[in-house]
């Protein structure tokens, strides 16, 4: 099968990104934008038919696997013989459906903001920033080797910085954009120490050992080391998936435009640690186990503590944020518990889901799936609900659903979706979830089912505010800047459409999801566990039903007395547990004040003293003995006799 024309995937937004950057001031906006739509269009169905391709016409081997094949690789610099830096492309089951995944969203985001930024100034600039987060974002996950996928892995935070910060009047965008950043580049220094460690002790960038006999001799050999590398490794997925507590960037980064919310935050660049967990899944298994379980137990907290505080946000973009967070740390668990508990040696509960491991890799990619769609889906509905009625905050909205029905429809599909309700595609995923927990151990299972149904609780308690609750607009009709909600138009409900139609049907080939994807490569076919299916589901609606009950009216007395009665945990959960004040603490009055500035102390009075202490004597020495370059023959005459004359007293002394 012949992929030669996979190179245009990124080939195409880089182009895209170069025009509309150096050219696109002087395009109309009409002409900018539709460069950048089709060009993501193109993409899109280069992507799809790749997927079809590999999938249907490659289709498995003899062995049984999906082959890994790689179109294009050159050698850019050769260290030793097994130490060389490639650049090409490499698709993988998890690759392919990566690509899938970003085309889609990005294409959908591509649409939706020909409605959204309108009018806005920088809207060719805004273009040419999605296609190069798309190009990245493609590049990272097609990457042959790991350092490849370093450098793909920074551009998305460069331009994750750039579409963050987009309306840079904004003190809070700036604020925001550099928060981002630096957290991000904080974490990925230790990826990069990560690799650095690999590359050193193992010889070589790529992700399979065993291709050499030589190579697999190295990594025999650097066994010790590969647990820290690869830990190193995941320090810097879980600055991108935003991972306790490296999870301080993603709220704030709701400041920039809603579309790139729906790109960068729920569907992309968030789960880039969840890619890289999965990638170097096998590198896990073979010599760091255990860290695979510190992986699972980091993301069950990150994602508890995620929906409490979405429990209790006001500002529909946040509730969104950490409902990410929350949603990014299920997909982390699954690949965690992958392996049996080492404290019980737990084993599938039943003999359908005999393949541990291939179970929670398969649920964890199911889900990255899922919740990208549906998850687009709600950031891109808040956005319509947010050009609506000018504001993020909820007390601005309510009853919006007897003005904009399409938004309120699309809505509450994705809200029952990552509920869990059957037959929406996240009841599926998440499902197979919360099997593999119980298959890993009983309280994990506990765990994770609480927290889903945490999930669901805020989900419907934010789309009850939005569209049941006291309405905003009736309630202060004829005042001044209170204008009729009005459903968005065509451009911006299309995409919501097309997005809450694959949350509905995906269900069709969800059972044939560990045939496409699995640990091994292997395919297996997945059969519902009705004991959490049956579980799962009624916890879900029980806390659809308590949102309902405390959310549903326009009055809230329930929510009301239960804030009042507990104001410092309402308190707390809304200012995310004062999260933000410990890094502010860390960072200015212990690293700034403890650290550098003893450093910084050290650094103008040791080391630039000592150089100017050497500056100084070569001055003062040069000073002193600049009388002896005079000129005066008679001077010079005087010293050499002078010389010389002692040269032949210490000779005879000493004969």
């Amino acid at each position: 099968m012949d992929y030669s024309y996979v190179y245009l995937i990124l080939l195409l937004p880089a182009l895209s990104f170069l025009i509309l950057g150096l050219l696109g001031m002087k395009m109309s906006h009409k002409v900018a934008g539709l460069i950048g739509t089709v060009v993501l269009g193109t993409v899109f169905c280069l992507s799809c038919y790749t997927a079809y391709e590999y999938f249907i016409g490659v289709g498995r081997g003899v062995d049984g696997l999906y082959p890994t094949i790689t179109p294009f690789n050159i050698t850019w610099l050769k260290f030793t013989e097994l130490l060389t830096f490639n650049i090409g492309l490499r698709l993988t089951p998890i690759s392919v459906m990566m690509l899938v995944v970003i085309s889609t969203v990005s294409f959908m985001v591509h649409i939706y903001s020909f409605g959204y930024m309108h009018g806005e100034k920088g809207f060719q600039r805004y273009y040419a920033f999605l296609s190069l987060f798309t190009m990245s974002m493609l590049g990272l996950v097609v990457a042959t080797n790991i350092f490849q996928m370093y450098l793909f892995w920074e551009l998305v935070g460069v331009s994750s910085y750039l579409l963050i910060g987009f309306y840079y009047p904004m003190h809070t965008a700036v604020a925001a954009s550099k928060k981002a950043f630096i957290v991000t580049r904080f974490a990925d220094l230790f990826f990069l120490i990560g690799i650095l460690f690999y590359s050193f002790y193992v010889g070589t960038f790529n992700y399979d050992l065993t291709a050499t006999p030589e190579l697999a001799t190295h990594a025999a050999h650097a066994a010790w080391v590969m647990p820290l590398a690869l830990f190193l490794m995941f320090i810097g997925g879980a600055g991108k998936s935003a991972m306790f507590p490296l999870h301080i960037w993603l709220p704030d980064a709701m400041e920039g435009p809603t579309p790139v919310s729906a790109l960068i935050h729920a569907a992309t660049m968030v789960v880039a640690g969840v890619y890289l967990v999965a990638s170097m899944f096998p590198l896990f298994v073979a010599y760091a186990p255990e860290q695979l379980h510190w992986i699972a137990y980091i993301a069950a907290f990150t994602a508890f503590y995620a929906a409490a505080v979405a429990c209790a946000q006001s500002d529909i973009k946040r509730v969104l944020a950490f409902s990410t967070i929350s949603q990014i740390g299920f997909m982390l668990v699954a690949l965690g518990v992958c392996l049996p508990d080492p404290a019980t040696g737990a084993v599938a509960m039943t003999e359908e889901y005999a393949d541990v491991q291939g179970l929670g890799y398969m649920a964890s990619m199911f889900h990255l799936f899922t919740h990208a769609m549906f998850k687009a889906c709600l950031f891109l509905g808040a956005g319509c609900v947010i050009h609506a009625v000018h504001s993020n905050e909820k007390y601005y909205m309510g009853g919006l659903r007897k003005y904009m029905p399409i938004t309120h429809i699309t809505f509450l599909i994705s809200c029952l979706a990552i509920s869990g309700i059957p037959p929406f595609s996240g009841f599926y995923s998440k499902d197979e979830i919360l099997v593999a927990c119980y298959n890993f151990h009983p309280v994990m299972g506990m765990v994770m089912s609480g927290i889903a149904m945490m999930t669901a609780f805020y989900m419907f308690r934010l789309y009850y505010v939005i569209f049941w609750g006291k309405s905003y607009y009736e309630s202060h009709q004829g005042e001044p800047d209170v204008h009729k909600p009005h459903e968005a138009p065509a451009v911006m409900t299309f995409p919501l459409i097309f997005l809450s139609l694959i949350t509905c049907t995906v269900f069709l080939w969800g059972t044939r999801a560990g045939q496409l994807v699995s640990a091994n490569g292997i395919g297996f076919n997945t059969h519902t566990n009705w004991t959490v299916a049956i579980t799962s589901t009624v916890l879900a609606l029980l806390a659809i039903g308590l949102a309902t009950f405390m959310y549903k009216g326009e009055k809230t007395p329930v929510a009301d007395k239960l804030a009042s009665t507990f104001p410092t945990l309402h308190r707390a959960a809304y200012k995310r547990f004062y999260m933000d004040e410990v890094w502010q603490f860390v960072t200015h009055k212990i690293i700034f004040r403890c650290v550098s500035r003893p450093i910084a102390w050290f650094d103008r009075h040791v080391i630039d003293g000592f150089f100017n202490f050497l500056a100084w004597g070569t001055q003062e020495a040069g000073e002193s003995i600049r009388p002896w370059q005079s000129g005066d023959v008679r001077q010079y005459a005087i010293w050499f006799l002078t010389g010389s004359v002692a040269l032949t007293l210490a000779l005879i002394c000493l004969l």
